[in-house]
């Protein structure tokens, strides 16, 4: 990463200092490289980033449609979780026989009345427990994260929470990655989680 800082710099030294230079080098680049960056954008994984709330209707939508082209399973890892129309996705998912996995975080869903946790955990083929933190004597951790994985093929992870307020007012990014080793890694913490979950 820094080296491609440095050489971005680098760049832009050329052409502040030596303008012929630049033009020349310019067209030296243009015509060696081009085949060479087509190359790297049809090997590139599909990837979308959002960043709320300017795109907060292009990241909902997308979240939601990953939730509607779910075949076989939906793994959700997830904070706070108060968005309906997200629940119904997940809902609608199970009543086609996809198999959905939340683990919501202990403090925040367990008495929470707002929380989608008593919704989604009465449907068949969904599977709802909640996790806490690690123990730290005087303090104990949460289960901050907010992810998602479609068909262990997508991988969802954000900063905001599963709320109106999250994906309409507040300053929040969501990635979408179809990186296979980023989503076999995101599977086995998955899976380590949901072992150390209490099932509601």
């Amino acid at each position: 990463m820094f080296g491609k800082f440095f050489r971005v710099v680098i760049f832009s030294a050329i052409f502040v200092c030596a303008p012929n230079l630049a033009v020349n080098f310019t067209k030296k680049v243009d015509s060696q490289n081009i085949a060479q960056v087509k190359k790297i954008a049809s090997t590139q994984n599909n990837e979308q980033l959002f960043f709320m709330p300017f795109e907060q209707k292009q990241a909902l939508n997308a979240l939601l449609s990953s939730f509607k082209s779910a075949k076989q399973s939906i793994q959700v890892s997830i904070y706070s979780f108060t968005n309906k129309e997200i629940a119904k996705a997940l809902k609608d998912a199970a009543a086609r026989g996809v198999k959905v996995a939340i683990i919501y975080d202990k403090d925040s869903n367990a008495k929470n009345k707002t929380s989608t946790i008593g919704y989604l955990a009465k449907y068949k083929n969904i599977s709802v427990c909640l996790l806490e933190g690690l123990d730290a004597g005087k303090y104990k951790g949460i289960m901050h994260q907010k992810m998602a994985i479609v068909d262990s093929r997508l991988l969802v992870l954000g900063s905001a929470n599963w709320s109106k307020s999250a994906f309409e007012y507040n300053y929040e990014t969501l990635l979408f990655s179809d990186n296979t080793e980023f989503v076999a890694k995101a599977q086995r913490t998955f899976a380590l989680m949901a072992q150390k979950c209490q099932m509601f």
